[in-house]
């Protein structure tokens, strides 16, 4: 699987390389030529990678060949980097963001903006080694290597869903605050965190409650994800008839956890005052609508038991968090958090730092 790898980065042929959470297995989609596909309305078929503007165009890898089994060990040669910390003028900048965004949200209709910056460290480590890295270090993280000629290559250990589907059936969850884990260690939520999360879960029931039958929405829990902790509810329901995943999606994208509510002025926000672009951080990624067969027996009378099939559509999309954007000398990393009324700058600046880690402990 990694001389497949090698060989279509030569060819400098799309392709990606992703573990499912809790797997034992990665699975690797090959893309047969150098083209760059686009979704139009989700109903194409192969692996999705979607930017934080939803305004911009969602790139497809279709699934031409996909290949599934145990990566082999990379070998390492190169030295750990050396520093990895900020500079005093980030933790200004993104102090002063911070404390603009809560200044905002104190004297408008803005309840939360999700405000994030990036971080570049030098260095040429091996991607294939980074993307082994990360599925030892985060093995219930959906763990990705994403590569097009055309637009670059990107890694990550994400820990949420944006949305899954199989038939009609749809789960996702609302995941916000953040704390570092300790071992044994009941965690205390803070009013700001709890409303922080709540946030997240009122949007997404309220924009599936017309999409949707069935709509259950679990108590909040606290959700382990590597070496941090997040308040977690999950939601599910079944699609109604005239509902598809594309509507869920455009519906759902993107939701209060990666930019904030009400969700246009968020986002507004968000693009004026952050000062560089995302692309694809905060945006999502998965595979969308896998055809999948399966066989039942049902009885016929006056028959015997009649095996019959039914081809049903899976999807499995992740919000793209806890990435780095790749090139030959540096890895671009991108962290945020949620920002509230009652946020504190300082203690934001420090969630970012605890965030970064989960990068720069596989560089």
């Amino acid at each position: 699987m990694l001389d497949k790898l090698s060989e279509q980065l030569q060819k400098q042929f799309p392709f990606v390389a992703y573990r499912k959470p809790n797997a034992a297995q990665v699975q690797l989609v090959l893309q047969k030529d150098a083209m760059l596909h686009t979704v139009s309305d989700f109903t194409e078929s192969g692996f999705v990678f979607a930017p934080f503007d939803e305004t911009k165009s969602t790139i497809l890898i279709p699934f031409d060949t996909v290949l599934v089994g145990e990566m082999e060990h990379v070998a390492e040669h190169e030295a750990a980097n050396a520093s990895m910390n900020p500079s005093a003028e980030a933790k200004k900048k993104h102090i002063q963001l911070v404390q603009k965004g809560v200044e905002t949200i104190q004297k408008s209709e803005i309840q939360k903006i999700v405000l994030s910056r990036q971080e570049a460290i030098e260095s040429s480590k091996n991607p294939f080694l980074i993307f082994e890295r990360l599925r030892e270090n985060y093995p219930t993280a959906f763990v990705y290597l994403w590569y097009h000629p055309k637009v670059g290559m990107w890694a990550g250990a994400t820990p949420e869903t944006l949305v899954s589907s199989y038939g009609n059936s749809i789960k996702t969850m609302s995941l916000a605050g953040t704390r570092k884990f300790q071992e044994n260690v009941a965690v205390n939520w803070n009013q700001k965190e709890i409303e922080e999360q709540q946030i997240v879960t009122n949007f997404i029931a309220n924009q599936l409650k017309n999409m949707t039958t069935n709509l259950s929405v679990s108590k909040a829990t606290t959700h382990q994800a590597g070496s941090l902790v997040h308040l977690c509810s999950l939601i599910s329901g079944r699609m109604t008839s005239d509902t598809n995943i594309g509507d869920i999606v455009k519906t759902l994208h993107p939701t209060p956890a990666i930019c904030g509510f009400p969700t246009e002025a968020a986002k507004a926000f968000i693009l004026q005052e952050e000062n560089y672009d995302r692309t694809f951080y905060t945006g999502f990624l998965g595979e969308l609508n896998v055809k999948e067969e399966t066989s039942r027996n049902r009885n016929r009378k006056n028959q015997e038991n009649s095996a019959y099939r039914t081809v049903r559509s899976r999807s499995e999309l992740y919000v793209n968090l806890r990435c780095m954007q790749l090139t030959d000398t540096n890895k671009i990393l991108y962290v945020g958090g949620g920002i509230t009324k009652d946020s504190d700058p300082e203690s934001e600046w420090e969630e970012t730092l605890a965030k970064s880690q989960i990068m720069k402990r596989v560089l």
